[in-house]
């Protein structure tokens, strides 16, 4: 039994011995072995074993589903689809797209069920790469960096979050899952060291009791686990299993499936205004040349405001330290919040407020109501840092209470993106990734990671990086200061991000008194957009460069970043249209191999038939603005 994809290209092939596998052929060629599939209940019924088919079904789709705010206006939904019926109260889905495959349970119980287990495999008859997001366990901050080995090195014991990327001689495959919820998340795991190229997934069990641990007591620690995944309703459609097949680099930079397998929103969407913030925390509240005191105080957050208003930026968070961080109900004594969304409110510029998580979870109704009556914008929930079924039920619930105010929703903290903001467009972000705000502390990060960023995590979705440090490191001089952080790569390196970092809430990370030195680097902050209407990855390679372009009305942009090898790239503009066009590149200065922070500006004409020539120096990086004449 196969299906294939509208072009062909994929084969997703299912066979029935006394299992169920699955395997996937692109351009002819085998590149994911029979894997199994089945689920565990705990009466003992296993869901795949000895499968008998009643009734299989197809269909073709090819819609375009038109997105409230994305890397585009309108994403191309066109896929194959078989259903099989089977015997046991269960049915089987697969689907094959030109960019992938996937698959998920839909059980037919009318009664409440536990998943004891769920088998999933990736099996692969060579040793592959591998570039993995090794974590250290089921509470973890999702904030590492990558890991570049062989599945064969890869240890029993390592847990691999998602998404994760596989690169076969014809392609690359990224394995994630969608449309995830009232079930826990998924990892992967090498069962043994063995000679088998065998992926398995792995899941946390439902947790039963748990205290405050991790930072300051943010996280609640999971002490005990029940023997089962899931409690829930025994009628219903279970996460699909993904996995991303992109014939280049450039195209596994540029996937929809995580966003195409989701839920369409529940929710009304008009009043949704993505934006970008103004952001505290990072600098440390640290201005300079101000005639008053600076920190979490009425001033300093005025003067955010100010800034905000006076350069086109939507919002202003209100990080940790505006209330006591157990208790939302409580302001510090230092911080007037209405008057502050007061005072923002008649600059057009909204307020948002960091909350910790166990805290907004006990106090939601009241905290939210009162979020609501001061007028504030949205939420920034922290410290989550697990994605076992009580997480991923607190991220559904909160989204949609946040939602029932017309609240936004940044969700830090937090696992990997599986499409809960196509269902509930008011989660306008999500962490999840090991960002600028690790500079503060650790000097592991590097431009490498920046790029490889762009062929692994954002393949599940929008990404909260915080970019934009005025602070910046050639290789080997970097340092740690909590207080005055400091990036890696060059400044260009930072610009790049805002176009290359998909990002619907985008922070301005450094103080606001470090870029008034800059109007060119502030006209373009003000200017660049955080939603798009057409996106192109034009070059790359993982972990090494990438080079994108975005589309907003009749304007584009082209962001670029590299890794610590200093490379030239030339940019085919032939994406244009047959006009000329007004170009202001922002690029690393001829110095930047020295002095990180060198950039220059220059403006000229461009037509699609011109070919730019960009200069990425060591850790550096390129951000061009194309406006029609």
């Amino acid at each position: 039994m196969q299906l294939e994809s509208p072009s062909k290209n994929i084969c997703l092939r299912i066979k029935f011995t006394d299992k169920i596998y699955y395997a996937i052929d692109f351009k002819g060629e085998n590149v994911m072995w029979y894997s199994p599939i089945s689920l565990s209940l705990d009466d003992g019924q296993i869901l795949g074993s000895h499968p008998k088919v009643i009734q299989s079904k197809t269909k073709a789709v090819d819609e375009i589903i038109p997105t409230v705010w994305g890397i585009r206006s309108e994403v191309p939904n066109a896929y194959h689809q078989l259903t099989l019926e089977m015997e046991g109260g269960y049915s089987l889905v697969f689907r094959a797209y030109d960019d992938g495959v996937a698959y998920r349970f839909s059980t037919h119980f009318d009664k409440t069920i536990r998943v004891t287990s769920e088998e999933v495999g990736f099996r692969f008859l060579q040793d592959h790469s591998l570039v993995a997001h090794v974590v250290g366990d089921f509470q973890t901050s999702y904030e590492k960096l990558y890991t570049k080995y062989k599945i064969s090195e890869v240890v029993e014991e390592e847990f691999i979050s998602l998404p994760l990327v596989v690169s076969t001689p014809t392609c690359h495959l990224a394995i994630t899952e969608a449309d995830l919820y009232d079930y826990p998340g998924m990892y992967i795991r090498k069962l043994g060291n063995n000679n088998r190229y065998f992926l398995d997934g792995l899941f946390p069990t439902y947790p039963t009791a748990w205290e405050p641990g991790g930072l300051c007591q943010f996280n609640l620690r999971v002490t005990e686990r029940a023997n089962y995944m899931a409690e829930t309703q025994g009628m219903r459609d279970f996460p699909w299993r993904v996995v991303v097949v992109a014939g280049s680099d450039q195209e596994l930079a540029d996937s929809d499936m995580v966003y195409k397998l989701s839920r369409p929103s529940m929710i009304e969407t008009d009043w949704i205004k993505p934006g970008k913030v103004a952001w505290d925390w990072f600098n440390d509240w640290n201005l300079t040349g101000v005639d008053f005191e600076t920190g979490v105080n009425n001033r300093t957050y005025e003067y955010y405001i100010d800034f905000a208003a006076e350069h086109g930026l939507e919002y202003v968070i209100m990080d940790e330290g505006w209330s006591d961080v157990f208790d939302l109900l409580l302001q510090k004594p230092t911080v007037d919040v209405p008057h502050l969304v007061q005072y923002a409110k008649e600059k057009e510029v909204g307020i948002v407020l960091w909350c910790v998580w166990h805290t907004l979870d006990r106090q939601m109704q009241a905290a939210l109501d009162q979020f609501k009556e001061w007028g504030v914008k949205g939420v920034k929930v922290d410290f989550i840092d697990r994605d076992d079924q009580i997480a991923i039920d607190f991220y559904e619930t909160l989204a949609r209470e946040t939602a029932k105010r017309e609240l936004l929703l940044n969700i830090h903290g937090c696992s990997k993106p599986t499409g809960l903001h196509r269902t509930y467009p008011n989660v306008i972000n999500y962490e999840g990734v090991r960002g600028n705000e690790y500079n503060k502390f650790d000097k592991d990060e590097n431009p490498g990671h920046s790029v490889d960023l762009v062929y692994t995590r954002m393949i599940a979705g929008p990404m909260d990086y915080t970019p934009g440090s005025m602070r910046n490191s050639v290789k080997g001089k970097f340092f740690t200061d909590f207080s005055n952080p400091m990036s890696h790569g060059t400044r260009c390196h930072q610009l790049g991000m805002y176009v290359v970092y998909y990002s619907p809430m985008q922070m301005l990370c450094d103080a606001p008194t470090a870029y008034l030195p800059y109007p060119d680097i502030l006209s373009f902050l003000t200017e660049v957009p955080v939603t798009w209407d057409e996106t192109v990855v034009l070059d790359g390679k993982i972990g090494e460069y990438v080079v994108v372009a975005r589309q907003k009305g009749k304007d584009w942009y082209i962001g670029a970043l590299t890794d610590w090898t200093e490379r030239e790239v030339e940019v085919d503009l032939s994406f244009l249209e047959d006009k000329n066009y007004q170009a202001r590149i922002f690029a690393d200065g001829i110095n930047a191999n020295r002095h990180a922070e060198d950039y220059r500006v220059t403006d000229r004409i461009l037509t699609r038939t011109d070919r730019l020539a960009l200069t990425l120096k060591s850790g550096g990086g390129a951000a061009v603005q194309i406006k029609p004449v």
